[in-house]
């Protein structure tokens, strides 16, 4: 199979840092001052000096590496005022951004790993040449304590299998919640929003709720289709609190606003949920794997809760014996539903192969590649987790198929592979 590499790799990359709530124990009204009450204490007690100074050492050491730092300071002092119940007319600039600044830290959110992408055609597709498409890709990003947060980045392919990233704006930016306070974990769903300032390529989205507190794992995107013809960006993913799993939906429609969506029902208590990018026959579908093993047709009449499946793919081939999975939703083709799916092998050897599946009963499947089309070898098999290639989504270029891929759980790698090459390649 006439497979293409592209020779760009995303790694992971400890300078890419935001600012982050830095949260001191609370323990509430009543009792003697705990660590919050005397923190702020002692800066409220330094002199005006003395708080100006403090305050120029912070910013001379943080102001380059952070984008609206004092605005971020400011925000971060309203939210502990509102804890303490403290009375901002009465104390000075300084004194509230030097408070802030002391409930705040760096987080370094892809330190650790930049990996598992998805790909999806951009919102904005003006001033494109003919062949060429702005993409819009999602990464998990690892950072302190293994938390998994959502990254994006904007690029454009071609039909001659060139990729060009858009460049990271120097400070990178966490998207925001209305309306939790300090004290309080908001529950599912929330909506968090993009700052109007901020570019999509320098955006994160953090874990928010209880449920996704250790991460936001593995978002498989797509541009799904209304019935109505009106379209929306739909990304499943998987919450993570460090000892249990669900399975979320990202929704948006203009990548300012994301609303955090939990799902329900027994399909939603597994991970690796893909969503088709329209209704099929009148419901909305998910390719899911409810066993650990095998690959299921999941239906339903909400997007938001999912029953058990019917069993469509079990492995078959040596490449793919002990588990299969997907590796991102189904792309429609005129020969039906493709797609793609990983399987692991001997010395639990991921690799990346294909299915195709009926375009009006995706239940029927059509072929399979016996052997994989990106196998864990040479470059690609080094890193966090060895012997790893891994996708949550690909994009239909015309008659090529663009696949970003994780690699080892640590960085990204980029393919391209004729379509018709994959389809013949199935038995």
């Amino acid at each position: 199979m006439d497979l293409f590499t592209h020779r760009l790799r995303l790694h992971a990359d400890p300078s890419r840092v935001v600012v982050r709530p830095f949260h001191i124990a609370w323990g509430g009204k009543g009792g003697p001052p705990n660590r919050t009450e005397r923190l702020v204490g002692e800066v409220l007690e330094m002199s005006r000096e003395e708080a100006r100074e403090q305050l120029e050492t912070v910013l001379k050491d943080f102001e380059a590496r952070h984008w609206q730092t004092r605005r971020v300071f400011m925000t971060r002092y309203d939210e502990i005022e509102d804890l303490l119940g403290l009375d901002g007319a009465e104390i000075s600039d300084e004194k509230r951004q030097l408070i802030g600044a002391y409930f705040c830290h760096e987080y370094s959110y892809a330190a650790a790993a930049l990996m598992n992408p998805s790909a999806v055609p951009h919102f904005d597709q003006t001033g494109m040449p003919e062949g060429s498409m702005r993409i819009l890709m999602s990464l998990r990003s690892v950072g302190e304590g293994h938390i998994s947060s959502v990254a994006f980045r904007e690029g454009i392919i071609t039909s001659g299998n060139e990729l060009k990233l858009a460049p990271e704006p120097p400070f990178a930016t966490a998207t925001d919640v209305v309306g939790a306070g300090e004290d309080e974990i908001p529950e599912g769903p929330v909506t968090v929003w993009r700052h109007r300032d901020s570019t999509l390529s320098g955006t994160v989205i953090f874990p928010i709720t209880q449920a996704q507190s250790k991460g936001l794992e593995d978002l498989r995107i797509v541009h799904f289709q209304h019935e109505d013809g009106s379209y929306e960006w739909i990304g499943t993913y998987t919450a993570y609190n460090g000892s249990v799993i669900q399975s979320e939906l990202l929704r948006t429609r203009d990548f300012r606003a994301f609303d955090l969506v939990p799902m329900s029902g027994p399909a939603a208590r597994n991970k690796g949920m893909a969503l088709f990018p329209r209704k099929v026959a009148g419901q909305y579908m998910m390719i899911g794997r409810q066993d650990g093993e095998n690959l299921f047709l999941l239906k339903s009449d909400s997007l938001e809760h999912w029953d058990e499946g019917e069993k469509i793919l079990t492995p078959v081939f040596p490449w793919e014996l002990v588990q299969i999975g997907n590796c991102g939703p189904p792309i429609e083709l005129d020969e039906g539903w493709l797609l793609l799916t990983h399987g692991v092998g001997a010395m639990r050897k991921y690799s990346i192969g294909a299915a195709l599946l009926d375009k009006n009963d995706p239940s029927k499947v059509l072929g399979r590649t016996r052997e994989p089309i990106l196998a864990a070898k040479d470059q690609d098999r080094e890193g966090y987790v060895p012997n790893v290639v891994y996708s949550c989504g690909a994009i239909k270029h015309g008659d090529t198929l663009f696949l970003p891929y994780g690699i080892a759980d640590s960085s990204v790698g980029f393919a391209f592979v004729k379509i018709k090459d994959m389809l013949a390649a199935m038995v």
